[in-house]
């Protein structure tokens, strides 16, 4: 497998740097892009019961998804496609740069939806959090602030996956 450079778009949990260098710790971030008439929707239907996020085609043109480029190995992105699982499918986009250019990136997208479901707060947190570090629109953030979210019954993966960022804040060197 070549180890030549990818462009990740991240526009869910893995904009957080700590939750994707959790996974992948060589993500490199490259800064911030955004997709053109697309919006996003918490209806994935994740292996654990809850909805996670998936981006689709709106029928507005102007609609946004605002996310954060990240470079990775082809081997790196082999172990992110591993982690992500069957239930995305990796496709390629063409987002802006924060520097108005257009950059082909991989994205995940969903593959079962369900509309009804609900995500976890744990994994809101992960997307705040990678939204706040990103400095998104302050509206932007407050959509995704006003999802409902569920309690996960599993305390130990709640404990977990909120730990990813208090490590983040405790180690030296923390910043992205």
């Amino acid at each position: 497998m070549s180890d030549s450079p990818l462009t990740y778009f991240a526009y869910g949990s893995n904009m957080s740097v700590a939750r994707l260098r959790a996974r992948v710790p060589g993500a490199r971030r490259l800064g911030l892009a955004t997709l053109a008439g697309h919006v996003l929707r918490f209806h994935k239907c994740g292996a654990d019961g809850s909805a996670k996020l998936d981006v689709v085609a709106a029928g507005d043109a102007a609609d946004r998804v605002l996310g954060v480029l990240f470079g990775l190995t082809a081997t790196e992105k082999a172990v992110l496609d591993a982690i992500e699982g069957p239930g995305y499918e990796g496709v390629t986009v063409a987002v802006g740069n924060a520097d108005g250019a257009v950059v082909e990136a991989f994205m995940y997208r969903a593959l079962r939806v369900d509309a009804t479901l609900r995500p976890f707060a744990w994994y809101v947190h992960h997307v705040l959090t990678g939204a706040r570090e990103a400095s998104l629109p302050a509206d932007y953030v407050a959509r995704i602030a006003a999802v409902e979210t569920i309690d996960d019954p599993d305390a130990d993966r709640d404990a977990r996956e909120r730990g990813v960022h208090r490590n983040r804040q405790q180690a030296p060197g923390g910043s992205p």
